[in-house]
């Protein structure tokens, strides 16, 4: 099924799918794109939408995890856990449909942000030297990657790296904030009292998999770059820290992998967001936690092999 939506995606491009800054000029009249570091414009393309047709959320609302009737046991959560707040719950079923929420948690304004088409969820710290921002999507790809857009100074940023690509902000990094991918049962048994976002209030399936079958497809959406190196399935999960990259498949296996000064476990239990038509009936891919040597959470982020190829083609595999 869905690589029947892909084809008729594609086939309904609009004209300005080609990259072309002053075809985009007309929709983004304050980027500017004079700036960037991008090498060549055409890795940028149109995913099919336009600027905000995918939702992002802000202010999000909250309720106490007893009070969530609607998530099922095994469906995927991005977990924030941060010192002086309630730990919090993101569910995929609505990250799927919007990608971002722009949220303030003890203090800190954050992005959490998901990206389908890379099965990349980071979050990230919204506040940079220039001022604090807030996100919105952007209706760009590149390597099959959501780009952002900042709302302030409407410069286009990388959701996978954190980094602005086009615009005043070229070259910043926002930081990246220990968060992850777990069950609805994994954060509730351990945050009984922990909080998770409300449904939102747009006309939405919730539940549904729009992606349904995308994470079993030979080659991803709108990828032009190359395939990952050592044999690596460019569908295939791996969990990437900073620039290492260890095979979910491997350490699904080990069940945990201490390299590196970190400790990475895997646990059975969580569905896949990107198999069938609904979240909460996937196929099992597990949990994956990383810590440091002293058990504090470490930044990372599950994503497909083919994007971690495109974004750290000098980025180590850890094979084994």
């Amino acid at each position: 099924m869905f690589r029947s939506l892909l084809l008729c995606m594609a086939l309904l491009l609009p004209p300005g799918a080609a990259a072309d800054p002053n075809v985009w000029k007309r929709e983004w009249p304050q980027t500017d794109f004079s700036r960037t570091n991008v090498p060549e414009w055409r890795q940028i393309r149109s995913g099919g939408v336009g600027k905000d047709a995918i939702p992002a959320l802000d202010k999000p609302q909250f309720v106490a995890t007893a009070k969530a009737r609607r998530l099922k046991p095994r469906e995927p959560v991005i977990t924030l856990e941060m010192d002086g707040a309630k730990p919090r719950a993101y569910p995929l079923r609505y990250l799927t449909w919007h990608e971002i929420v722009n949220d303030v948690v003890a203090g800190i304004p954050v992005a959490v942000t998901y990206c389908p088409l890379c099965n990349s969820a980071v979050t990230f710290d919204r506040r940079t030297a220039a001022g604090t921002l807030s996100f919105g999507v952007s209706g760009k790809l590149r390597f099959s990657d959501m780009v952002m857009y900042d709302r302030e100074s409407q410069s286009w940023w990388q959701q996978a790296t954190g980094t602005s690509i086009v615009g005043r902000m070229t070259g910043v990094q926002l930081k990246t904030l220990p968060s992850w991918v777990e069950s609805w049962q994994e954060f509730t048994e351990r945050n009984p009292d922990g909080l998770v976002m409300a449904e939102p209030g747009w006309n939405r399936d919730y539940g549904r998999n729009p992606y349904r079958g995308y994470d079993t497809a030979k080659w991803p959406f709108l990828y032009d770059g190359s395939p990952p190196p050592h044999g690596m399935a460019p569908m295939a999960r791996v969990v990437r820290v900073g620039s290492r990259a260890w095979p979910m498949e491997r350490l699904a296996q080990e069940g945990e992998i201490r390299e590196a000064g970190l400790v990475l476990s895997w646990r059975a239990g969580q569905a896949s967001a990107l198999d069938t038509g609904r979240l909460a009936q996937g196929r099992d891919i597990g949990s994956v936690r990383v810590r440091d040597a002293q058990g504090r959470n470490i930044a990372h982020d599950v994503m497909f092999a083919f994007a971690f190829h495109a974004f750290w083609p000098d980025g180590r595999w850890m094979l084994k």
